[in-house]
């Protein structure tokens, strides 16, 4: 049987039973948003549905939306059509968004990541009769060491530079990754400053999933009674005048795509440390298992390379080409 409760549009992954689009990437009349991500949700959209979560995140960034909130699981119709969210392990409240209409189940996956990361809500998955997943890590190559090793190593990196009278650098993405390094970096050498970007971002996440508290980085701080502090900033920080005054500072990143050769000397960082919000090779095979789809629709990432993959595995699987990015490194909305 074919199956067709959703389709690939210019504007978006579209419902045509329901009138309403999943993520879409062009102005809609609804949108449901899989998360607050600004490849996934934009500005334009006359009505945006998340879960709850996310809705504060989304306002925070798009201004005066009109949104409803939902909840996990929770099952709610849009002519006749059954749609409801559930946890992606992403950042926080970042959802997979279940269709359900006559027997016929899709999954849209949005950005995903099934290792618990002891912050984000955890990946649950589900089963369904088309699994549309992201591939942005789907290649053999990719797989994560644990979180407990890379904040130990990211610490040692800390106390090893503040040692030396050098301030620490640290580079990730403002929503999502910040978060989950707030959460888990331990202040034991000296302070944790947050960018005032970063710092906006934790005050709204931290308004739904609880944050320590961290102090802001701003212009009256005294670089040199602060050489011992950990500067957490978005990735387009990287080459800002303000980062002068706090010479000598050794920088690093927090990204999947520092476990590639070479891409920690191309973006000309001193330290990369393998920290990723998507899943590995070896999590998206596991998840995409576990949803027991008859067909996988791979979309941004390694679309052909992951595809091909499941099909020598028995794993019915094509590829549509979608706006999402792989893993987001600037924004526009981070520029300080």
């Amino acid at each position: 049987m074919k199956k067709t409760l959703l389709e690939f549009t210019d504007s978006g992954i579209y419902c045509p039973k329901a009138d309403v689009y999943l993520d879409p990437w062009r102005p809609v009349s609804k949108a449901l948003i899989s998360h607050a991500h600004a490849d996934h949700s934009r500005w334009g959209h006359q009505h945006y549905i998340s879960h709850e979560f996310s809705t504060p995140i989304i306002k925070h960034r798009l201004g005066g939306v009109e949104i409803a909130s939902k909840k996990w699981g929770e099952r709610f119709s849009i002519q006749g059509v059954h749609f409801s969210f559930h946890p992606a392990g992403h950042i926080v409240g970042s959802s997979q968004i279940k269709v359900e209409h006559k027997g016929e189940t899709w999954v849209f996956s949005g950005d995903y990541k099934t290792y618990d990361d002891g912050y984000t809500t955890p990946f649950e998955p589900q089963k369904c009769d088309v699994f549309i997943t992201e591939c942005t890590f789907g290649i053999p190559s990719f797989k994560w060491p644990s979180q407990e090793l890379i904040f130990d190593q990211i610490q040692q990196w800390w106390k090893e530079n503040a040692e030396k009278g050098i301030t620490s650098v640290l580079f990730g993405y403002s929503l999502g990754k910040a978060q989950r390094l707030s959460f888990h970096l331990r202040e034991e050498v000296g302070p944790l400053l947050l960018h005032p970007v970063i710092h906006a971002h934790n005050e709204v996440v931290g308004s739904v999933k609880s944050l320590p508290p961290h102090q802001k980085l701003d212009k009256n701080i005294d670089p040199k009674k602060l050489k011992t502090a950990l500067i957490l900033a978005p990735p387009n920080a990287q080459d800002a005048s303000w980062l002068k005054k706090w010479m000598p500072y050794k920088t690093a990143a927090a990204s999947g795509w520092m476990a590639t050769r070479g891409a920690r000397r191309r973006r000309g960082y001193d330290t990369g440390f393998v920290l990723s919000d998507h899943a590995d090779f070896y999590e998206l095979t596991n998840a995409v298992k576990a949803t027991e789809a008859q067909h996988v629709i791979c979309t941004h990432g390694y679309t052909e390379i992951y595809s091909r993959f499941l099909n020598s595995k028995g794993i019915y699987a094509t590829t549509a080409d979608t706006p999402f990015e792989d893993e987001p490194v600037t924004t526009e909305e981070e520029k300080p």
